[in-house]
């Protein structure tokens, strides 16, 4: 007990210096109140003391609340500090560019992130108000940035929010101008942040400079660009932004483009931080785009799209053959935009991630282009190759295409949306739709399966557990055919890839969510042109390899 008490006295000591030091009057009466709980509020106290959050590849993530291990003013005051001193640091120009969405807290953080920079006598260009984050990428390329911050938690949760950090082209280089961080850029950021003293030294300056709306006019007009200006446009889409940021710049996009504008789902039409039609706002969640799927049939819709609240992924939705809908899966999109990209003679090096589908690679390989596969994250993506090509598509499986490099280096859900309505506006002068696409690439490379066994965990030990387990004893057969290649990524990622002569797995835990994630793929010839067998065959198999590596990982 005496132990207890000394741990309670401890941490009952940094709160009170934390409470010191933290400039924001509602997280301060948030965190006495916890305070004054003590002792049943103890674990509560702990655990907002666990430790800072981490500043990485992803910038910073996590729920709203006071403390050091939570987003906050005093965090954001704190990175922000970090962020310009680094820059300094590194003799480095230009103004700091700042992107928002809709969430609880972005506005006052994208906010606060200005006058640091202001005050640091560096100048800050804020977006007009709560935008797609690909606007944000779009705007440190467009603009000449030194760097941007984009204040968004994505998809996560409606308690959480986030801080992404880009780079512009002075230190970001031909490949990382306006695209995420990567090592070794992220170390020196935390450690940036680490030496910052009491906030009350931070100097604040002015709000900066907000952006008007011809910013996003522009980005408009250049997503326009990205499709073809003389293709078919007869086109019914339904659409959802999922309650984020997206549906003012997408329906602008999709009627400068020429194409009838979407329908929105109406109670999911504006910005709300809540996301009170959804249980969680990933349009991959079960039920995620279920009104969106009742829109698309009541209004006779060839296609339904969803993006998430940030905008910068994007999901399709499709009629299956019983009149039913269907969301096709992240590789199913990006191999058919690929192929779109493709057959309009569109060369350089497509790319894709380690946890994607290898039909990518087939399709490369059999046309004669240029083909690389990295570490998952857009961050890597868009530096695919090293140069050895200029990049024009990269895709991950979580519903992230980058169809225009040169417009956003970074995933983005608006020309993602575009270029899927020129795929399917042109099919349907055919008489065809965007599965039937997929059979005849089936029918050509096979049929590639890919599925996902995801654990969600309240105890990061067991992501731990299930990973060392695997490594330790490794299946030596899957679907009763030998693994002939293991490969263990340690120590650059937590990541192992087993194969077999017919499937593949790759394991590793989530970089952003507490899930442990199983990418599962099958291929299955297809014989005689029977794509549907072929597909029944590889969907059979691929159940079955679920539970054998669920069992492997002991889920």
């Amino acid at each position: 007990m005496a132990a207890d008490t000394t741990d309670i006295d401890d941490i009952r000591e940094q709160a009170r210096r934390w409470l010191a030091d933290d400039p924001d009057p509602v997280s301060r009466d948030e965190l006495t109140a916890v305070l004054n709980g003590l002792p049943a509020s103890a674990p509560e106290l702990a655990d907002r003391f666990a430790g800072p959050l981490t500043f990485g590849t992803a910038g910073l993530r996590g729920p709203l609340r006071a403390g050091p291990n939570g987003m906050n003013l005093a965090v954001v005051t704190q990175a922000a500090a970090g962020l310009v001193t680094w820059l300094a640091a590194q003799g480095a120009t230009g103004p700091l560019v700042i992107g928002y969405d809709a969430r609880h807290g972005s506005r006052q953080f994208a906010e606060r992130t200005a006058q640091v920079a202001t005050g640091a006598g560096r100048p800050a260009l804020l977006l007009p108000h709560p935008l797609p984050t690909p606007v944000l990428a779009y705007a440190v390329r467009h603009l000449g940035g030194v760097a941007g911050v984009m204040v968004t938690a994505s998809h996560n949760p409606p308690q959480d929010n986030g801080y992404k950090v880009y780079l512009g082209a002075e230190l970001g280089g031909e490949l990382g101008a306006g695209a995420q961080i990567v090592p070794p850029a992220d170390a020196g950021i935390e450690a940036a942040i680490r030496s910052v003293g009491p906030l009350a030294q931070v100097p604040l300056g002015e709000p900066g400079q907000v952006l008007g709306d011809d910013l996003v006019a522009s980005y408009v007009e250049r997503a326009t660009a990205v499709i073809d200006a003389d293709g078919p446009r007869d086109l019914t889409v339904a659409y959802t932004p999922l309650h984020g940021v997206g549906a003012a710049v997408l329906t602008a996009a999709f009627a400068r483009a020429g194409f009838p504008t979407p329908g929105v789902v109406p109670d999911q039409a504006e910005p709300d931080p809540a996301f009170p039609t959804v249980s969680f706002p990933n349009p991959e969640e079960p039920g995620a785009v279920d009104r969106l799927i009742a829109l698309a049939d009541s209004t006779g819709a060839d296609l339904a799209i969803a993006n998430d609240p940030d905008a910068d992924r994007c999901a399709v939705v499709v009629r299956d053959d019983s009149d039913g809908w269907r969301m096709l899966r992240g590789d199913e999109v990006g191999v058919l935009l690929a192929d779109h990209l493709m057959r309009r003679g569109v060369t350089g090096l497509y790319a894709t991630t380690i946890v994607s589908s290898s039909l990518l690679r087939a399709m490369c390989a059999a046309r004669g282009l240029p083909y690389d596969e990295t570490l998952t994250g857009f961050k890597w993506i868009v530096r695919a190759g090293g140069g050895s090509a200029p990049l024009v598509f990269g895709y991950e499986e979580a519903l992230g295409y980058c169809v225009a490099p040169e417009h956003v280096r970074d995933k983005d859900g608006i020309t993602a949306a575009l270029t899927v309505a020129e795929l399917a506006a042109g099919l349907k002068t055919q008489g065809r739709t965007l599965t039937d696409r997929l059979d005849e690439l089936a029918a050509e490379f096979g049929v590639h399966h890919t599925d996902q066994l995801s654990a969600r965990v309240d105890d990061l030990r067991v992501i731990a557990d299930a990973m060392a387990r695997i490594r330790a004893v490794t299946p030596a057969t899957l679907l009763g055919q030998p693994v002939d290649s293991v490969r263990d990524l340690l120590p650059e990622s937590d990541v192992v890839i087993l194969r077999t002569a017919a499937a593949r797995v790759v394991i590793r835990p989530s970089g952003t969510e507490p899930k442990l994630k199983a990418y599962l793929e099958v291929v299955e010839p297809v014989v005689d042109g029977d794509v549907q067998t072929a597909r029944g065959r590889a969907a059979s198999a691929v159940a079955a390899l679920r539970g054998e590596i669920a069992a492997a990982l002991g889920l």
